[in-house]
């Protein structure tokens, strides 16, 4: 049975469509030139953030957040920027009895963002809290031990092959894909998604084939 779900944040939870867009404003770009860079950036197995170096090189990405911050148009997310199906599907996911917890590559100011959000969940983690970031082991360690459970007890529900579902996979965890934002389309890896427990094109698939996978265990 599965007992405990984590989910990334970004792209899995949070659609980052806007805060792309606000990063191509910001930078002068036209957004589909951005989106076009950003693309090629993953296409060639490059962090993401190799896109601003693109666009301008020498570019210092955290002095301008604090440009951005100070401007009053910071790089963080609201309630509004949650996909539609991510509330309902914590809160049907917790009625079954699962806890429920939220751990991705996030700056630690990310956890108080989305406490504030009220979200039916029973751990909110960062990258930056915990000191670990996924790719490592140490970062699904830490999602098995906040769960209180065996790691095959355990699905962790991703948008990126790379670096949530493959990692979750060798630490022992179940996982779940769901296809939607730019990783989930570019970056593909056949033989672990055919791994995958669940593979989903909406969080709102999920609470029932949880019900019926454990109703089975």
């Amino acid at each position: 049975m599965i007992k405990a779900v984590f989910f990334d944040v970004g792209e899995t939870i949070v659609d980052e469509t806007e805060m792309f867009g606000a990063w191509a404003d910001w930078l002068g770009v036209p957004r589909h030139t951005f989106s076009a860079v950003f693309g090629a950036v993953l296409a060639r197995g490059l962090d993401h953030q190799q896109t601003f170096q693109v666009l301008r090189p020498g570019f210092d990405l955290a002095a301008e957040r604090q440009r951005r911050a100070e401007a009053g148009q910071p790089d963080e997310f609201s309630e509004e920027h949650l996909y539609p199906d991510a509330a309902p599907c914590l809160r049907a996911l917790r009625a079954q009895g699962l806890l429920v917890g939220l751990a991705g590559n996030q700056p630690a100011r990310t956890e108080a963002v989305l406490k504030a959000m009220s979200l039916d969940v029973d751990v909110i983690a960062t990258s930056d809290g915990w000191g670990v970031k996924k790719p490592s082991p140490a970062f699904f360690e830490r999602v098995v031990r906040e769960a209180g459970c065996p790691p095959e007890q355990v699905l962790y529900v991703g948008d990126r092959i790379d670096n949530d579902i493959r990692p979750a996979q060798e630490a022992g965890l179940r996982t779940a894909h769901i296809r939607r934002g730019p990783w989930a389309y570019i970056v593909d890896q056949p033989e672990v998604a055919q791994r995958c427990l669940f593979r989903l094109d909406s969080l709102a698939q999920l609470p029932e084939l949880l019900r019926r996978h454990n109703a089975r265990a």
